[in-house]
């Protein structure tokens, strides 16, 4: 049996591997949407991501009751059509640094949600970082140019990022409520499948039939690393670590997505960042840290008592 000690350092581990491993989607998403529109490019994603799930839902029975499967249906549709498709359609108008960098918000937005829903409570520090966030967003949002020919950031596909986050927000919440009572396997597993065959329904009628023939061999490369990678792996090990450590403690380590997609997008797609871009990146990331951070040695004290 694995000592306390050892599975916490675990759970930090695959927290941060998730985290990093999410930070690669929207680079991967990028190269994906040269060739096909952004509902056939998210249904494709959770095709992948459901294929390599497969193996789970055959060896692991759900269990759930009925309240349950409303939850888990609630939280699929949240998490992944509604959430996905706002996301990816933000990154059809933005680039990949620019949405990367919105991402560092989460944290925060997880700090707000928990206080509004969870009736956690928020310090003064905890609202401080809220508002430096914020601005540090709308620096992000209001630094970019568009392009003349398109192609560069922009404010509605900004915003439409941060959209997508919010709702995500209640997929968390949602996810971990499932599992006080049922394994990481089993939320993730059959929530991304039901997720899945609501964009099988969904995008054919509002998009048409997904493309097979004139997709390149890099593009299926992308979907497929964007499902199984991205997606299936980082989910199982995200939820997995959220049974292991404090949802307090793991939120900075959210700090590696935006960290690494910004990264990606400025080094390998050539993408620029204005001056007040990367001002608020860094305010938006020493705002989650800091929050995080506090939170976490306030958890730590408070189990020393």
């Amino acid at each position: 049996m694995i000592q306390p000690h050892k599975r916490r350092a675990l759970g930090f581990a695959a927290c941060a591997l998730a985290s990093s491993f999410w930070g690669c989607g929207f680079y991967f998403g990028k190269i994906a949407l040269a060739e096909m529109n952004v509902g056939h490019m998210v249904l494709y994603r959770f095709a992948f991501a459901s294929l390599g799930l497969l193996p789970l839902l055959v060896t692991h029975k759900p269990g759930l009751r009925g309240p349950e499967w409303r939850t888990l249906l609630i939280a699929a549709f949240l998490g992944v059509p509604l959430q996905f498709l706002l996301q990816f359609r933000g990154l059809s108008l933005t680039t990949v640094s620019h949405a990367s960098l919105m991402v560092g918000t989460m944290p925060v937005i997880l700090a707000v949600g928990a206080t509004v829903f969870a009736h956690e409570r928020l310090h003064r520090l905890g609202w401080a970082t809220l508002a430096v966030s914020t601005i540090g967003a709308g620096l992000i949002a209001l630094g970019g140019t568009r392009h003349p020919g398109g192609g560069g950031p922009s404010l509605q596909g900004d915003l439409l990022v941060v959209v997508s986050l919010c709702i995500a927000l209640f997929w968390i919440l949602m996810n971990k409520s499932l599992m006080n009572r049922h394994s990481a396997i089993v939320v993730t597993a059959y929530g991304l499948l039901a997720g899945t065959v609501m964009l099988l329904v969904y995008v054919p009628f509002a998009w048409g039939v997904p493309p097979i023939h004139g997709v390149s061999w890099k593009a299926w490369g992308a979907l497929a690393a964007s499902g199984v990678l991205c997606t299936a792996i980082t989910t199982l090990l995200w939820n997995w670590g959220m049974t292991q450590v404090p949802a307090s403690q793991a939120g900075v380590l959210l700090n590696m997505e935006p960290l690494i997609g910004s990264v990606l997008g400025v080094v390998l797609l050539h993408e620029r960042l204005g001056a007040t871009a990367y001002v608020g990146g860094a305010m938006i990331l020493a705002a989650a840290f800091t929050l995080t951070s506090t939170h976490a040695e306030e958890n730590l004290a408070e189990a020393a008592r």
